[in-house]
């Protein structure tokens, strides 16, 4: 049981890690495209990114994260859709 625990532990990490860089990466080429006024690629870039880094607070269990995102979300989904 033990060895169960411990193999979906290691996937587990292995999820968040890719999710963790692919959402930051994906953040970075936001504020690229913000700096150089490419709207509305910018938003949907950091959209993503936002979902992602939720997606990492969901599956820390990470309340502060989880908080964070939830809002940023909210607000550019506000942003967008006005």
């Amino acid at each position: 049981m033990q060895a169960v625990i411990h193999q979906f532990e290691l996937q587990k990490d292995s999820i968040t890690f890719y999710f963790k860089w692919v959402a930051s990466i994906i953040q970075i080429l936001g504020y690229a495209a913000t700096a150089f006024e490419l709207t509305p690629w910018n938003t949907y870039l950091f959209l993503a990114g936002i979902s992602g880094w939720l997606v990492v607070g969901l599956l820390w269990n990470d309340k502060a994260i989880i908080l964070i995102h939830v809002i940023a979300l909210a607000v550019m989904l506000a942003g967008t859709l006005s």
